[in-house]
C-alpha cells in the first residue's frame, strides 16, 4: 500500500514537473505574444427567430496572445509591409466601415513594401470623413497641409482640422486662423505676381529691342522662343491675380458674417471659468507611466533618467493627481509589459501619460526609417536585439481606449515616433475656455519630445536633464488648467535657451502620432 502511494506521488510529481516546464515561454515568444496585430476574429452565432446564423468574421486590434485566446488569426507584425493588414480591414472598409476606411487609408499611407499611396489613401480618408469620421479628417487635413498625394492647400486642410474639431464654419477661433493664414498666402501671391510682371515686362523690352533692325532667321528664332515664354508667363500671372481675387471676395464675406459678433477676450482662465470646465466637461482619471533607464548592461549609462522619472512621478501624483507606475532600469519585456497591462486599466473617459527617459536610437534603409526605445538590456547598435520599436508603441495606443493620451520621450531621435507635421490651427486660442471645449471631447494621441530627428543632451552636470527640468519647472509653476500647447511653448523655449551655446542645441517638437487614432484632441494638465 505504502509502495503504491509513493508511486501515486511520484507519478503525480513528475506530471506537475512536466506541466511548469511545458508553460514556460522564451523571451522571443513573450515579446512576440505582446505585439499588436491585425486579427481576424470569428463571425458570431446570432439568432433570428428559430434560425441561427454566422456573421462575417470581425477585424480587430488586439495583442497577439489575445488574438490567440479568442481564437482568431492573424499574420506576425511586418512594419515593412502591410499587405496582410490591408487584406484584414479592406472587407469591411468596402462594406461601409468608417472605422475601417480611416485604417485602410492609414496602410496605404504607411505604404505597401515600404512605397506610401497616397492617393490610395486619400480615397479612403474622403469616403470615411464624409461619414463624419475625425481621425479621417484629420489626416487628411495633414496631407492637405504637407502636399502628399495633393496639391498643397493649407486652407483646405483648415477646413478638414475644423471638421475633425467639431466647429462650425463661423467660429472665431477658425475664422481669425483661416484670415491670418489667408493674409499670409495672399502677401506670397502677391510677391510672386509682382515677380512675374516685372520678367514679363523686361522680356517685352528685350523682344523690342531685337526687332528694331532687319533680324536674322536665328534670331527670329529666338523672338518666337521669348514670345512663348512671354505667353505662359502671362497666362500663369492671369490665374494667380484670379486667385488673389477669390481670396479678396472670401475674407469680405467673412467680415461681414462676423461683423455683429463680439470677440471675447480670455487671455487665461479665472476661477468661474475653470469651475465651469470641471463641472461641464468629464476628464475622467489620470495615469502616468513613467519609465527611466540609465543603468545599461551593454551600452555606456547615463547620469539623470532616474532622477528625472522620480521626481516627475512624484509632481504628477502630488499635484495633478495622477496614479503613477514607475518602472526603473527595466529590460525589454518588462517595458512591453508594463505598456501591454495599461489596456485593462484605462476607460473611455480616461488620460494616459507614457513618460520616457533613456537611449534612443534610429535605424535607415531604403525602405523604412524607425526610431527605437533601448532599455537596459539592450545591445549597442548596429545590433538591435531587445530594442522597443516605436511600432510597438503606437500601436498599442491605438487599441487602448482611453480618449486622450500623452507621450513625453527624453532620448535621441525621439522625434521619429510621429511624422506629422506641427499642424494648423494647434495653437488658435489654447489658452482659452473655447479651445477646451471644443477639444476635449475628441481623441489625442499626441507626442511632446526633447528633440526630434536627432541626438539630444543628458545633463550639462545637474540632477536632471535639459528637457526634464523644464517640464518639471512648467508643471510646478502651474497653477490653472494646462493645455498641450501651452506646455509645449514653455518647455520649448526653456530647452532652446539652455542648450543654444551647448554642442547639441535641442528643439523640443509637439504634433499628432498618425495611425494611432488621433482626433485632434488635446491633453490638459488639471492641478488638484
Amino acid at each position: 500500500m505504502h509502495l503504491l502511494l509513493l508511486f501515486m506521488t511520484l507519478f503525480l510529481l513528475s506530471c506537475t514537473s512536466t506541466d511548469e516546464k511545458s508553460t514556460v515561454i522564451s523571451p522571443e515568444h513573450r515579446v512576440a505574444q505582446l505585439h499588436i496585430v491585425d486579427c481576424l476574429l470569428p463571425g458570431q452565432v446570432r439568432m433570428l427567430g428559430n434560425k441561427s446564423y454566422l456573421t462575417p468574421r470581425r477585424p480587430a486590434l488586439l495583442s497577439a496572445s489575445q488574438c490567440q485566446i479568442r481564437g482568431g488569426e492573424y499574420v506576425a507584425f511586418d512594419r515593412a509591409d502591410y499587405k496582410t493588414a490591408l487584406k484584414v480591414w479592406l472587407p469591411s472598409a468596402e462594406s461601409g466601415d468608417a472605422e475601417a476606411q480611416a485604417n485602410v487609408g492609414e496602410i496605404f499611407e504607411r505604404g505597401l513594401g515600404g512605397s506610401p499611396n497616397y492617393p490610395a489613401a486619400i480615397i479612403w480618408y474622403k469616403k470615411s470623413a464624409i461619414q463624419g469620421n475625425k481621425r479621417a479628417q484629420f489626416n487628411l487635413g495633414t496631407l492637405y497641409e504637407q502636399g502628399l498625394g495633393v496639391e498643397k492647400d493649407t486652407l483646405i486642410a483648415m477646413n478638414y482640422y475644423r471638421q475633425a474639431w467639431g466647429m462650425p464654419e463661423d467660429d472665431l477661433v477658425y475664422q481669425s486662423s483661416v484670415d491670418a493664414q489667408q493674409q499670409a498666402l495672399q502677401q506670397a501671391l502677391n510677391k510672386t505676381v509682382a515677380k512675374k510682371d516685372q520678367q514679363i515686362n523686361a522680356l517685352l523690352l528685350q523682344v523690342k529691342h531685337m526687332q528694331k533692325n532687319q533680324p536674322s532667321e536665328s534670331l527670329k528664332q529666338q523672338i518666337r522662343s521669348l514670345k512663348t515664354v512671354i505667353s505662359d508667363l502671362q497666362h500663369s500671372n492671369k490665374k494667380d491675380k484670379q486667385q488673389l481675387n477669390i481670396y479678396q471676395e472670401a475674407q469680405k464675406k467673412r467680415k461681414l458674417r462676423t461683423a455683429t459678433v463680439v470677440k471675447k477676450n480670455q487671455p487665461s482662465f479665472d476661477d468661474k471659468a475653470q469651475a465651469r470646465i470641471k463641472k461641464d466637461i468629464n476628464f475622467g482619471k489620470y495615469y502616468a507611466l513613467i519609465i527611466g533607464i540609465d543603468d545599461y548592461a551593454n551600452m555606456n549609462d547615463l547620469d539623470t533618467p532616474v532622477n528625472d522619472i522620480e521626481d516627475i512621478g512624484t509632481l504628477l501624483r502630488d499635484k495633478y493627481g495622477f496614479q503613477v507606475n514607475t518602472v526603473i532600469n527595466a529590460d525589454n519585456i518588462s517595458i512591453m509589459e508594463a505598456v501591454n497591462n495599461l489596456n485593462a486599466q484605462l476607460e473611455e473617459e480616461d488620460n494616459l501619460l507614457i513618460f520616457y527617459a533613456g537611449h534612443g536610437y534610429r535605424i535607415q534603409n531604403p525602405h523604412l526609417q524607425s526610431g527605437y526605445w533601448l532599455p537596459s538590456n539592450a545591445d549597442a547598435p548596429p545590433r538591435d536585439t531587445h530594442w522597443i520599436a516605436n511600432e510597438f508603441i503606437t500601436r498599442h495606443l491605438a487599441r487602448f481606449k482611453a480618449r486622450r493620451i500623452l507621450i513625453v520621450a527624453d532620448s535621441c531621435y525621439a522625434g521619429l515616433l510621429s511624422d506629422s507635421p506641427d499642424f494648423l490651427l494647434a495653437g488658435s486660442q489654447n489658452n482659452s475656455e473655447a479651445f477646451i471645449r471644443y477639444k476635449a471631447n475628441k481623441r489625442s494621441r499626441l507626442l511632446l519630445t526633447s528633440g526630434g530627428d536627432e541626438p539630444v543632451l543628458d545633463s550639462l552636470g545637474g540632477r536632471h536633464s535639459i528637457f526634464a527640468d523644464a517640464f518639471i519647472q512648467t508643471l510646478s509653476e502651474n497653477n490653472q488648467i494646462l493645455t498641450g500647447p501651452q506646455l509645449f511653448k514653455s518647455v520649448h523655449a526653456k530647452v532652446t535657451q539652455a542648450s543654444k551655446n551647448t554642442s547639441l542645441p535641442q528643439e523640443p517638437e509637439y504634433k499628432a502620432i498618425k495611425g494611432a487614432g488621433h482626433e485632434i484632441g488635446e491633453f490638459f494638465f488639471i492641478p488638484k
